[in-house]
Order: structure tokens, then C-alpha cells, then sequence
């Protein structure tokens, strides 16, 4: 690794720019290609990309923030933690130690060093969430007392030393999974991922030089930082400050836990402080601190500021996006709980973080923020036993909404703010899972949140289990509706319901989060995900775009009256634009 960079002619810089995230598309390819489970083959619940001696990020492929975001502080727990303390060519290294750096337990990392003339010069590596690593119930867990609930621990585990395979640790994580031959399968596909990342780097540093690599990439990450710390110092200095209340725990239901966010924005740099946020909970409802927390503030930011749709220039996604921002959460807080808390159960949180962080710049980003998302992130697990004895498990994430945007409205039924996931296709369910989908589609029972934009529209989702078996789900947003801004309303909070599609019993209302449920054959959980938040005064809305709602179920006909002002005759499908203006100067009058 060279100790001074030399600079780097444009068009020689593009083309290794290029060559680096191609590389790390191959890396995701490879990787979710060659899966089995279908949280990593359909929805893509992963990422990868290279990394130089000092765990900085040099690409990485374009698939969930959150993952890429986390190997660095990866690296940096294994190398606290390595087996035998020296890396070798062909070792293969798998860790997923929450208080080592990992992101949380389920996201395994594999990471293969690179070396190049014999000399280790960096590493490729990518983690992925898997559907079952012997946690105490299956898939997901929330009401459990420790980390040591939360299944096999792995820090700086060697799986292959030398080009060896370690067949003792393979036969230990083989024997510990309710779903061994997805888990052993898709760790396979993360090694053939990583191999791969390893042998293009090398490649590259063939064809162009090692100087000239790793010159080029140093030159790419100060360009991203560059960048961004433009982005920020456009930003009045100050503090900015935004607070609201996630629902519970997933055990003490009666207490709420606030979460509180200032945003400090000084010259060009960022500091992100979440005290007077919760203290950390008996349950696995924590973050943890290097691998979730900072990578959920990173995220925040590229996303605010160097929004690829929004940008002049593509800024390559490096660690030149993390360097300028600092992250405070105090020890012993949800956001930086202390060993051994359990932290598994981390999703919700972190949206929910990430969507303060935009409610709190609002006044001085008008133009780049949105409305209040739903900001949850369901995480369903379903799982059973087959009549052959064997656990058949399912990982499902449900798609929420964001909220109205300065010049749209909000994207309906979509993964949002820290998540990339892809939706898992039915025919894929009902091809491998004794379950069945029985509705799939937008919400009509409510209307989103209204405005010059109006919010997102939430999924409503019912899976019925086909066998007795166990759900656990974690979501948010039961009882705090996702905020309207600037003269938009309020979304609508989510809810949860269970009951069995054979008997005529009432539904059971459901919190937001519960552990390790036993539901039985033809048991039907049916989830409503909260709708976005709207953006301006809905009196500024088009009449058309009201129309096209009601005439989709979106709204209806009273409120397209009552709070956007607009007069519509359904049976010709039309506006009335004379009374509607006349409406909305009523309205406006009576304000």
C-alpha cells in the first residue's frame, strides 16, 4: 500500500473508477446468483465491494447501504479478533459479532485478503442475512435476555487457513442452524463472491499497476469527500434538532421509547448526536454502534446530499461519504448498548433515526427532504417443521412508504430510507414454503398523508401458514403516524392482525413487535404498513392527481372535498373546476 498518492490523469481515473465498480457489481451478482434462501437469491438482502489495509471502502456494489456501510467496522473487529492474529493467502474469514464491528448477528460477513506479489494489499468481502444461525427462535428474535441468545457468534473465524477448509467449523455450523443446507449453501456462494473480488483486484493491479490503483482509488475517495463536505458547507452551521417516540420494546408494552436526534452542522463537517435517545432495553431491541448506528448516519447524508437523481455529477461510493461525519450516542443507550445486550432485532431503529435526521434539517434543506416515511421496516420470520422432521424458515421484509417530495408525491409500497431490498416474488413462496399468499396489495382502508404531494401508500400483506408454526415480527409506527411538512398532514400508522382463515373468529390485534408467536394451520397474519407523511398544502394539489386517487380508491370522494377542496363528479369521473375553486377560496378563507 503506498504511503503518498501520486495524482491520477482523468481519463486513466474513470476507467479504474469504472473497473472498481464493476468489480463489486460482479461481487453482488456472484453472490445473490448463487444463493439459496430467498432473503439473499430474491430480495438481495446484501452487499460487497473492496477494501484497502486501512478497512476503507474503495467500491461497492449497489445493493442495501446498510451492508457495504458496516464491513469497515467489520475489518476492524476481526482484526482485534483474527485467528492465529495473521492473515495468509487463502484464508477465508467469517464474522458476524455485533460487538466486533458486525451490524448485527444475522448479517454474516466473509472476507478473503488479497494479495498481490506476495504481500497482502487489501480485501474483498460482503456480507448477507441469513434465514437461521441457531438463534433461540427461528429466523428473528426479539425477547431474549443476551447476545448469547441470538445464535452462533463468529469473530475473526477462519472457515479455510491456507486454502484448507476447516471442516470442524463447518460441521459446528452445519449442526447448529434450523436450516443448515441454505445457511452452509449461501456462505458458499459469499466465498465464491469474495474469491471473485479478490481475483479481479488482483487482475486490475496487473493491467494498471499497483501505484497506479491505489493512487487512483485514494484520489476517488477525496473526491467524494470533496463533495460532500461542499454539500455541507452550503448548510447554516447550527444545531437542528428533531425527537418522537418508537412504540416498544417487544416486551414492556406500556413504555415508549424516545428517540432524539441533533444534528450539529459545523463549517463542513456533520455531527449526528442521539443523546437523550432510550437507554438499552432488556430485549434485543438495540443497535449496535459501529456496524448499525454510524452506517445508518452515513446513509442518512449520502442519501440528503449526494442523491445520484438529484446531483450534477455521480459521486462514487466510497469512505470519502463517511469521513465527514461524526456519530455521538452515549454507552448504554439503545444506539451503543453495552456487552452483553442483546442486539439483534435492529431495523426499526435505525429508519426511524434516519427519518428524524430529515424531519430536523427541514428548514434548511426545503428543497431536498421529505415528509415523515413509514420509517419501520417489517420483518416478518415464518417457520414450521415438515412432516420429515425437517424446519422449513422464511424471512419476509414488507414494504412501507415514503413520504411526499418537493416535487412528487411519495413513492407507494417500496423498502425506504436504510434498506434496498427487493420484493420476494410469490410464485417463489408458494414454489419452496408450505404458505400461501391470500392478499397482496396497496391500502384503501386509509388514506395517506395529504399535501401539495401526498404520501406514500403502504402494502398490506397476508401470508397464511399451511402447517402450525412460529411467527416473530418486528415493525414500527403502530401508534406515530409518519409527519406531514411544510402544510402536509400526517400519514397513517400501521397495524397487525392475526386469524384463522378456517373459523369465523375476530382478528387478534397485534403489536408492532412479538417474539416467537405459535399460530396454527391456516393462521393468517396480515400486515398494514403506515402511510407516508404529505409534502405542502393540499389545497395546492392538482385536481387531476385528487381525481386519479378517488377513481383508484385512494381517497375518497368526501375527503377530496373536505381536505383537498376539490369538487368531483364521479359519475362523469370529472372535476368541477368552477366549484373547486370556489372550495378551496372558502377553505382558504376560513384558515
Amino acid at each position: 500500500m503506498l504511503t503518498k498518492s501520486k495524482t491520477i490523469d482523468p481519463i486513466t481515473l474513470q476507467v479504474i473508477r469504472g473497473a472498481l465498480e464493476t468489480i463489486a457489481e460482479e461481487m453482488g451478482h456472484v453472490l445473490y446468483r448463487m444463493s439459496f434462501s430467498s432473503i439473499i437469491r430474491e430480495s438481495q438482502d446484501l452487499g460487497a465491494g473492496l477494501f484497502d489495509l486501512e478497512f476503507n471502502t474503495l467500491c461497492e456494489s449497489e445493493s442495501t447501504p446498510m451492508h457495504i456501510g458496516s464491513i469497515p467496522g467489520y475489518l476492524r473487529g476481526i482484526r482485534d479478533t483474527l485467528d492465529g492474529g495473521t492473515w495468509e493467502e487463502g484464508d477465508v474469514v467469517v464474522h458476524n459479532h455485533p460487538y466486533h464491528g458486525a451490524s448485527h448477528s444475522p448479517d454474516l460477513a466473509v472476507i478473503v485478503p488479497v494479495f498481490y506479489q506476495e504481500r497482502l494489499v487489501g480485501y474483498a468481502a460482503n456480507t448477507a442475512h441469513h434465514i437461521d444461525i441457531g438463534a433461540a427462535t427461528p429466523g428473528l428474535i426479539i425477547d431474549v435476555p443476551d447476545v448469547y441468545a441470538e445464535g452462533m457468534l463468529f469473530a475473526g473465524t477462519k472457515i479455510y487457513s491456507r486454502g484448507k477448509r476447516n471442516e470442524t467449523m463447518w460441521n459446528f455450523i452445519r449442526n447448529n442452524s434450523r436450516a443448515s443446507r441454505q445457511l452452509c449453501d449461501d456462505i458458499e456462494a459469499q466465498i465464491a463472491s469474495a474469491r471473485l473480488g479478490a481475483k479481479r483486484f488482483v487482475e486490475l493491479m496487473e493491467r494498471y499497476g499497483e501505484d497506479m490503483v491505489f493512487s487512483a482509488c485514494n484520489q476517488l475517495m477525496d473526491y467524494a469527500e470533496a463533495m460532500l463536505r461542499k454539500r455541507i458547507a452550503a448548510i447554516p452551521d447550527g444545531e437542528y434538532r428533531a425527537e418522537g417516540y418508537l412504540d416498544d420494546d417487544g416486551r414492556n408494552r406500556e413504555k415508549r421509547l424516545p428517540v432524539k436526534v441533533c444534528v450539529r452542522v459545523i463549517g463542513d463537517n456533520i455531527e449526528v448526536d442521539l443523546t437523550g435517545s432510550a437507554d438499552q432495553t432488556p430485549t434485543a431491541y438495540n443497535v449496535p454502534f459501529e456496524g448499525s448506528t454510524k452506517v445508518a448516519a452515513f446513509a442518512a447524508f449520502r442519501k440528503l446530499l449526494l442523491d445520484a437523481s438529484t446531483s450534477e455529477t455521480r459521486v462514487p461510493s466510497n469512505q470519502g461519504s463517511f469521513r465527514p461525519i461524526n456519530v455521538i450516542a452515549p454507552k448504554g443507550s439503545i444506539f451503543n448498548p453495552i456487552p452483553p445486550a442483546s442486539a439483534e432485532a435492529r431495523f426499526t431503529q435505525c429508519n426511524y433515526m434516519i427519518d428524524l435526521i430529515i424531519k430536523a434539517l427541514a428548514p434548511v434543506l426545503p428543497e431536498e427532504i421529505i415528509a415523515g416515511s413509514s420509517a419501520s421496516i417489517s420483518f416478518a420470520s415464518y417457520a414450521g417443521v415438515r412432516e420429515s422432521g425437517d424446519y422449513w424458515v422464511f424471512l419476509e421484509v414488507n414494504e412501507g412508504a415514503y413520504g411526499g417530495r418537493p416535487m412528487s408525491d411519495g413513492p407507494d409500497a417500496i423498502d425506504n430510507l436504510m434498506a434496498n431490498t427487493r420484493n420476494n416474488p410469490l410464485e417463489d413462496l408458494a414454489m419452496h414454503i408450505p404458505m400461501i399468499c391470500e392478499r397482496y396489495e396497496l391500502r384503501t382502508d386509509v388514506s395517506a398523508g395529504a399535501g401539495k404531494y401526498r404520501g406514500g401508500i403502504g402494502v398490506v400483506k397476508a401470508q397464511r401458514m399451511l402447517t402450525p408454526g412460529f411467527i416473530t415480527h418486528e415493525s414500527e409506527r403502530h401508534n406515530d403516524a409518519p409527519w406531514g411538512i411544510f402544510g402536509g398532514q400526517s400519514g397513517t400508522v400501521g397495524r397487525c392482525e392475526i386469524y384463522n382463515a378456517a373459523n369465523d373468529g375476530a382478528p387478534r390485534i397485534m403489536h408492532s413487535k412479538f417474539h416467537g408467536l405459535a399460530v396454527e394451520k391456516d393462521d393468517v397474519m396480515v400486515y398494514y404498513a403506515p402511510c407516508g407523511g404529505g409534502y405542502g398544502d393540499p389545497l395546492e394539489r392538482e385536481p387531476q392527481k385528487v381525481l386519479d386517487d378517488v377513481l383508484d380508491e385512494f381517497c375518497s370522494a368526501g375527503d377530496a372535498r373536505d381536505v383537498y377542496g376539490v369538487v368531483i363528479d364521479l359519475d362523469a369521473e370529472t372535476v368541477d373546476l368552477a366549484a373547486t375553486a370556489r372550495r378551496r377560496a372558502e377553505m382558504k378563507a376560513r384558515r
